[in-house]
């Protein structure tokens, strides 16, 4: 008849700690960027379309003043781009409300 003989554990037994490792690193890395980023708002190049959004200094209006500051355009071609813009992007007033600024 056979009998099943218990050995211990065996080798995988080491990899335990390694999972828990990796566990609390990934759970002290979202928190570092979530939870505990005080207030800086999200980092990394992924983050910085997301945080720009239509306004800011690399939105196309603001490409377009300074081009148009520069002198790489003229006037004419900066009202009619901008008007285009304006329907795309829209501007919003200081007071959180759209339109004309």
């Amino acid at each position: 008849m056979n009998t099943l003989a218990y050995d211990g554990p065996g080798p995988w037994i080491l990899f335990v700690p390694l999972i828990w490792a990796a566990v609390v690193f990934g759970v002290v890395t979202i928190l570092r960027r979530t939870v505990w980023r005080g207030g800086r708002g999200p980092r990394g190049p992924w983050a910085a379309a997301a945080t720009r959004g239509s306004h800011g200094e690399n939105s196309p209006i603001a490409i377009l003043g300074r081009r148009f500051a520069t002198g790489e355009i003229d006037e004419d071609e900066y009202w009619r781009r901008l008007s285009v813009l304006d329907e795309q992007f829209g501007r919003t007033r200081l007071d959180g409300k759209d339109g004309p600024v």
